[in-house]
């Protein structure tokens, strides 16, 4: 494959959307036949990054608008994951594992170190009563390329 395709997509801030955006992300990915972890890893990535734009970004609102582009650049994928919510007032404190700002929620505190963890790249950069935006990037090890 040469050059580069890309996605756009926006929804609503809905907890229902969020299979609706793994299942996105995964179709547009899957044209570079990755193998069942990789995608399993984006799937998961998508999962926490618009999770946490719903639930912190937006307190659950289903008014706001979740983002997101997904680029394929050779055998890279990038991903941008916006939210225009809340914001992170301490980004430091909320990178760090086990942290949540919704214990009542029962929440992990683990999406941004899932994040880090299953993706090549990473990048957070938040504004308080901006929104957040996630970058990521994986390269994508072929299937095809492994039985050559």
């Amino acid at each position: 494959m040469s050059g580069t395709n890309e996605m756009r997509l926006s929804f609503s801030a809905r907890s229902e959307n969020e299979g609706f955006a793994r299942i996105a992300v995964a179709a547009f990915v899957s044209q570079l036949d990755p193998t069942m972890e990789e995608l399993n890893d984006l799937k998961t990535v998508v999962s926490e990054a618009v999770t946490n734009a719903i639930i912190h970004g937006y307190d659950s609102n289903p008014n706001g608008m979740v983002s997101i582009e997904a680029t394929i650049a050779g055998d890279t994928v990038s991903l941008a994951i916006k939210d225009e919510g809340n914001g992170i007032e301490d980004l430091d404190l909320a990178r760090q594992p086990l942290f949540t700002s919704k214990p009542e929620l029962e929440r992990s505190g683990m999406g941004f170190t899932i994040m880090e963890n299953f993706m090549d790249g990473f990048e957070v950069i938040s504004e308080p009563g901006k929104g957040t935006s996630i970058a990521m990037t994986k390269r994508i090890e072929s299937k095809k390329a492994l039985f050559n």
